[in-house]
């Protein structure tokens, strides 16, 4: 499957995949309706000027003369200051909302998309990522080297 970049005409799509992301997740459906919705207005602009960015892999339908996307990875590059971790730099990658379609699962989709991450950040010349995983990616995540932080969160 060849990727694409995201642009702003897959606004829907990514709000779709990280809805389904999360559902699979265990969130609560009233939750989910109201977080897409906030999602969206603050992802348009986002997408629109490139602070959000990543990528689409497409599986051509063979009834259709279309690719339909069939999973997406999202990036962004994030302020932050020099950390031990990065000392030299005051930002890092983050990863979000990758997701799998489940009739495309088990091809090794997440893996490229995680692959094409890294190129991209290497390419912007960003050194260190962070993501928030789901139970569904820790073992491919571990598999591409990727560690637990010390990160705690409180909701305030």
């Amino acid at each position: 499957m060849q990727p694409r970049a995201i642009h702003s005409g897959d606004l829907e799509l990514v709000c779709r995949h990280r809805e389904a992301m999360f559902r699979e997740a265990g969130r609560d459906a009233a939750t989910l309706a109201t977080m897409t919705a906030h999602f969206r207005t603050w992802l348009a602009p986002r997408l629109a000027d490139g602070r959000y960015f990543g990528f689409v892999l497409n599986e051509a339908e063979a009834e259709a003369d279309t690719d339909a996307p069939v999973a997406g990875i999202g990036l962004m590059e994030i302020d932050w200051p020099p950390h031990p971790a990065h000392p030299d730099q005051d930002r890092r990658g983050y990863v979000l909302n990758v997701y799998v379609e489940p009739h495309a699962r088990r091809r090794g989709l997440a893996r490229q998309l995680m692959e094409l991450a890294d190129a991209e950040f290497a390419r912007r010349g960003i050194r260190y990522a962070i993501l928030h995983s789901t139970e569904q990616g820790r073992d491919l995540y571990r598999q591409l080297g990727w560690g637990g932080t010390t990160e705690m969160a409180k909701a305030l």
